[in-house]
Parts: C-alpha cells; sequence; structure tokens
C-alpha cells in the first residue's frame, strides 16, 4: 500500500489515539531521543507513526525502521510563501533522496531556532517537488495558525504547486492556540473541496508516554 492510501484507510477517530504522524525528536527541537520515541510508539501500540523533524531527515537515516511497520517516514520543512510562513509536512519520502537532502538543515540551529529556520526557510514549490521527487505526499501542517485572509485561495493555489494534503486533526496547543486565525471545521471543507489527504497529529515535543497518559 503506498503512502497516501495508507494515511486515507486511517480514521479519524484514531487520530490522538493509535495514529500520530506529528511528533519531533531531539534531532530538531524534541526533548525525547528517536530511538525513545519508536520505543514509546511501540509500547503504546500506535498503528501509524511519524517523526517529523524540523527541516532533518538524520533520525531516519540512523535508524532501523525494518521491523516497525506502524511508522510511516516523515519531515517538516519551513517554507515562505505569498508572505505567509507555513510549514510542509513531507510523509513516504525516502529520506536517503537526494532532492531531500538538498533541502534539509545545514546545521543543527536551522532545526531549532525559530529564527533562524525563518531566514532559512524555502519556496513550497522546491519542497513539494523534493518530496513527490522522494516518493511521498506534500501536507500543510496546522493550517488554521496560517495568517492569510482567504485561506481557501491560498490553500487552491498551495495545490496548484502540488500539494497532496492538509492537517485536519491537531489539537492546537501551546502556543498554536493563541495564534490560531481558523477553526477546524473550516480546514476539514477545505480538504473535502479541494479533495485532499486528511492527516494529523499532536505535534508532541516531548514524551509520548506522558502526552497519551494525560
Amino acid at each position: 500500500m503506498n503512502v497516501k492510501d495508507r494515511i486515507n484507510s486511517i480514521k479519524s477517530t484514531a487520530y490522538y489515539k493509535s495514529a500520530n504522524l506529528h511528533i519531533h525528536s531531539t534531532y530538531s527541537d524534541g526533548k525525547c531521543s528517536f530511538e525513545s520515541l519508536v520505543d514509546q510508539g511501540k509500547l503504546l501500540k500506535l498503528e501509524h507513526m511519524s517523526i517529523v523533524d524540523h527541516n532533518s531527515v538524520e533520525g531516519w537515516r540512523n535508524f532501523n525502521t525494518k521491523d516497525y511497520n506502524f511508522l510511516i517516514t516523515g519531515v517538516e520543512f519551513d517554507c515562505f510563501y505569498k508572505g505567509t510562513l507555513l510549514h510542509i509536512l513531507g510523509y513516504g519520502i525516502d529520506p536517503n533522496h537526494p532532492d531531500i537532502l538538498n533541502i534539509c538543515a545545514k546545521s543543527k540551529k536551522e532545526t531549532q531556532y525559530d529564527i533562524v529556520r525563518l531566514f532559512k526557510s524555502r519556496h513550497p514549490k522546491k519542497v513539494i517537488n523534493a518530496i513527490h521527487n522522494a516518493g511521498g505526499i506534500a501536507v500543510m501542517a496546522h493550517p488554521c495558525c496560517c495568517w492569510v485572509i482567504n485561506l481557501d485561495s491560498f490553500t487552491k493555489s498551495l495545490k496548484n504547486l502540488g500539494l497532496d494534503g492538509i492537517e485536519v486533526y491537531y489539537p492546537y496547543k501551546r502556543h498554536r492556540g493563541i495564534i490560531k486565525f481558523h477553526s477546524r471545521k473550516k480546514i476539514k471543507d477545505l480538504a473535502i473541496k479541494h479533495n485532499l489527504v486528511m492527516t494529523g497529529g499532536t505535534d508532541e515535543h516531548g514524551s509520548l508516554i506522558k502526552q497519551y497518559e494525560s
């Protein structure tokens, strides 16, 4: 099953429970190691899980995922488009593909600090093309936080660049909840209107065990 079909097969009720496609490790700005997060996901019996470090696929390159069928390779790139900072997730990518490595961070700071990542942001067309060339699908992350008046037009423009999906099942906690400009219902309506894959995850930067126990 290809990654698009696999993600499409995940029921909306599975997100935050048995499916979490937005997690960060110490390879970017997370607090838990890549290996620890995989172990936690296995302990929690997650059926679908993706670690999407900012501008880095080093976790996937350094970890043998052969015996972990619940994992989906992933990455989250910082982009700047039409005067707006946005994040694009790549799922099902080959982490060793040269097009992906070419746009990945060249220093640790480019995976951690917001101000550095802002000035090192990429054009979404380049990111989307790289993700597709690496065999994956491109998804807009936490779209409620996109500071655009016409999100419909913005989403359509990204789809014209090759966008495949949009993050619908996202909790908007911490600072994301404060800077939220659009409703989750609107995002789901846009996904349906533009025939986009719907994904989701908690954007966890700490322990999965603690998150699922809370």
